[in-house]
């Protein structure tokens, strides 16, 4: 991807963290990349384009500050995480006070919620949303080898929309950052539980 289409993509995901999907103006977009808006138009066939560019650019941003962090999380004895530690640890990533996690959890945020009017965003995000779910059922697998993978998936998809729930809460002031994290290891040990159960 060129230097100018990324600046494109991520002052994209910056506007609509501030503004939303429908505060998505060319102008300013064009402003926070620092490119003028021809160059806008020439990366990007029109609006539902870039949005969807965003919200891929949004989920590969999140893919690979997860990865960055998960990797610098090792204990210092060189010994890697067990599995429950490394599920733990990949959901509560999406629950810090850092401007890019929490400019991409908002951006993600209003994607989702354009999505509710937009069908051909809504693709793209379900696709999306399939796929964390994917990963997220493999590390509850790695954690309950004998589980279901019926029973897998349904606590994958659990954990990610309380995830998304408990981030909207704490960008919105609702919940403490400390509360949300909380919340979100209870559940993940709840989950667990419940595979047990079925084991």
């Amino acid at each position: 991807m060129s230097d100018r289409r990324t600046a494109i993509l991520e002052a994209a995901a910056t506007v609509i963290a501030r503004r939303g999907v429908r505060g998505l103006r060319v102008e300013e977009l064009a402003a926070e990349a620092g490119v003028s808006k021809a160059l806008i138009y020439y990366h990007f066939e029109d609006r539902t384009d870039l949005l969807r560019r965003t919200l891929a650019f949004v989920n590969n941003r999140a893919e690979r500050y997860t990865a960055e962090q998960a990797a610098a999380g090792q204990p210092a004895t060189g010994a890697p995480a067990g599995p429950l530690r490394r599920l733990e640890q990949a959901l509560l990533l999406e629950l810090q006070d850092l401007p890019h996690v929490r400019e991409n959890s908002t951006a993600w945020g209003e994607l989702r919620a354009s999505a509710v009017f937009d069908p051909e965003l809504r693709g793209e995000l379900a696709l999306a949303s399939v796929i964390w779910v994917r990963e997220v059922a493999d590390q509850l697998g790695e954690v309950r080898p004998t589980a279901p993978e019926s029973a897998l998936t349904a606590s994958a998809e659990r954990l990610t929309a309380l995830l998304e729930g408990l981030s909207a809460r704490w960008l919105s002031g609702i919940l403490t950052l400390a509360d949300a994290r909380t919340r979100m290891r209870e559940a993940i040990g709840v989950e667990v539980a419940h595979l047990d159960r079925l084991d």
